[in-house]
């Protein structure tokens, strides 16, 4: 609002701007006004806050996702006939479903963290690679020829 006084402005220019607030007609007008630009700082912030928190989770999903794959996938190497890999899959799983209720952010990290690392120690030293897979045994046994080379296939033939 406007500052209304009957003093001249000259001798408004040295006084506490929180005096002359006071001094307002209506000051509860400016307070409920200050008042809706804390409240609407402090939901910019919830705001914030909450998008921090739902892009952390989402990280956090995908980590785990991604390392029980990887252990899944790991697992069949390990477990050499079906019938030994199913039992071994379930027991993974129940590792994984045993935390699956943690709220805790840093407690959720942590988890990853061990599960990332005791996953690295157990890999298995020569996995099974799909043969026609890069790093597979087939992979690049019969490569098409470079550009440029040309294939004749009537080579020594005779009119």
């Amino acid at each position: 609002g406007q500052i209304q006084s009957k003093e001249p402005i000259e001798t408004l220019r040295g006084r506490d701007p929180v005096r002359i607030r006071s001094q307002s007609p209506n000051p509860t007008t400016e307070a409920t006004g200050e008042r809706r630009k804390g409240a609407a700082a402090a939901a910019a912030r919830s705001m914030a806050s909450t998008a921090g928190y739902l892009a952390r989770r989402a990280g956090q999903k995908e980590r785990v996702r991604l390392l029980y794959r990887r252990a899944l996938k790991d697992t069949l190497n390990w477990a050499v006939h079906r019938h030994l890999f199913y039992q071994d899959a379930s027991d993974l799983r129940d590792k994984f479903e045993a935390n699956r209720h943690v709220d805790n952010l840093d407690v959720i990290d942590r988890l990853i963290d061990d599960a990332e690392a005791q996953h690295r120690n157990f890999q298995h030293p020569d996995p099974y690679i799909v043969p026609w897979a890069p790093g597979g045994t087939k992979f690049t046994r019969n490569p098409p020829p470079p550009q440029g080379i040309e294939i004749i296939y009537n080579y020594g033939k005779e009119d």
